[in-house]
């Protein structure tokens, strides 16, 4: 169980990426703001805010709000991402290319250092300085640099084998972009793109 379920909800956590989202956009032109202000960004009230905050300490002072530049500090360290996580892409497909474009920025926090796939003419091939290498050697890659998370771009049919494999290699979070449920333990965390999902999700209010 992850350190901060056990003092947060799940609901509070994925509310923090957005905080500090937005805190780092208004870093450069202002150093303070006031939990309102906050909550007028994402639609919450100011209670809401404070004690979505308050669950990790004490970060504001009364009648004077946040420093922005502390605040992105504390949720940095909250999140774990006061440092860069390496991870492996599986699947080198159409899906794979966009997902290796998108990581693989300055500042991101995330950095991808090898994709995997089965396709012999891929295999041995760099695509922005990041290798491609064969299937079979994840689980000594893996192993070998303690990686702990995946990005998984394989169709729905082997979703379910790919992340078994990783995670017998070690790898405790998941980030898939197939359109398949996947069966994991409780130990490791799995998180889905799905935007049919989030259209449907959508198109309900329209």
């Amino acid at each position: 169980m992850p350190k901060n379920e056990r003092i947060a909800s799940d609901i509070v956590i994925s509310r923090l990426p957005y905080y500090l989202r937005t805190l780092k956009q208004l870093q450069a032109t202002r150093n303070t703001i006031i939990s309102k202000e906050l909550a007028e960004i994402f639609g919450y009230t100011a209670p809401q805010v404070r004690k979505d905050l308050s669950q990790f300490g004490e970060f504001g002072k009364q009648g004077k709000g946040y420093d922005i530049d502390y605040l992105i500090r504390q949720l940095e360290e909250i999140l774990q991402v006061d440092r860069t996580w390496e991870m492996v892409l599986i699947g080198f497909g159409n899906v794979g290319h966009g997902v290796l474009n998108y990581y693989n920025t300055p500042d991101s926090g995330f950095r991808i250092v090898s994709v995997f796939d089965i396709d012999p003419n891929l295999i041995g091939r760099e695509v922005h300085g990041v290798p491609i290498r064969s299937m079979d050697e994840a689980e000594a890659f893996i192993r070998k640099y303690e990686i702990r998370l995946a990005l998984l771009a394989v169709p729905g049919s082997e979703a379910q084998s790919v992340a078994n494999q990783m995670i017998e290699y070690g790898v405790r979070g998941i980030l898939t972009y197939a359109p398949q449920n996947l069966v994991v333990p409780q130990d490791v965390q799995v998180r889905y793109i799905d935007p049919i999902s989030a259209l449907q999700h959508m198109t309900f209010y329209l």
